[in-house]
């Protein structure tokens, strides 16, 4: 992998959140809005972090997996790429990628036992839908991470507190049901956790970050993106999930 963000394929696919909004002609055929599209994408988010705490692999291979099944929702359509099958294909190709490999069957075992009545695939579902999301991501797999500047920065900052902590680690994980990585470089979305963390517990480490010379604009810009999401996440409600999922011809 890169060890270098700014020399990184993941550095040259950065969008505009314009870009990531953008629904696929054949989705909207289907009816599905910008509303929609990313409500599909947070429910998926959401299972693929709860099939990660089954199969017990590391919350940097959820996060990959969830990156990967967001950029390909930057080029495929959901009518095309089936949500769920590429939620599936997707965390399995992560665990190879990170070095922390489950078995396919493992997958859909535990997928199947969480979610009996929406998940059916089989083992050639699966890798099937691997390759085609393999194809859709031009083979590129390098993901960074807020992870490790945001433990870089803790430390340097002298945050002992553990609540601060983990508050902020609990917000990033938070990030990766919103587009974020797709848009961000992983360390000022690290900052802008740590920003809205340290105003929550009531931590004043203004100093530290005029210290850091980085450009306060953009990190609180995409602290009230977090925000909002916050706000907005009240108001999902099943009812809606499943409207978004019906338009494209699923079960809900």
């Amino acid at each position: 992998m890169a060890a270098n963000f700014w020399n990184s394929s993941h550095y040259k696919q950065l969008m505009e959140q314009e870009e990531v909004d953008v629904v696929h002609a054949l989705d909207k055929e289907r009816g599905i809005s910008v509303e929609d599209f990313k409500l599909i994408k947070f429910h998926m988010s959401n299972h693929m972090m709860k099939l990660a705490q089954h199969i017990k692999v590391r919350q940097r291979v959820v996060a990959t997996a969830v990156t990967y099944m967001r950029r390909v929702y930057t080029k495929k359509s959901m009518v095309e790429f089936e949500p769920r099958l590429v939620a599936l294909a997707c965390m399995y190709l992560a665990s190879k990628a990170e070095e922390s490999i489950v078995q396919a069957r493992s997958v859909i075992f535990c997928i199947r036992k969480l979610y009996p009545d929406e998940y059916k695939y089989e083992l050639k579902d699966v890798l099937g839908m691997e390759m085609k999301v393999l194809e859709a991501l031009n083979y590129y797999l390098v993901v960074f991470h807020p992870y490790r500047s945001l433990s870089e920065f803790l430390q340097d900052a002298a945050i002992n507190d553990v609540n601060m902590n983990q508050t902020t680690w609990g917000i990033v994980n938070d990030t990766y049901k919103m587009d974020l990585i797709l848009v961000h470089p992983p360390y000022r979305i690290a900052l802008a956790c740590i920003y809205i963390a340290s105003v929550h517990r009531e931590k004043d480490i203004t100093a530290w970050f005029e210290d850091l010379h980085e450009d306060m604009n953009l990190v609180k810009n995409i602290a009230m993106e977090i925000l909002d999401f916050y706000e907005n996440y009240r108001s999902i409600t099943e009812e809606k999930v499943n409207s978004a999922f019906s338009k494209l011809a699923l079960k809900p």
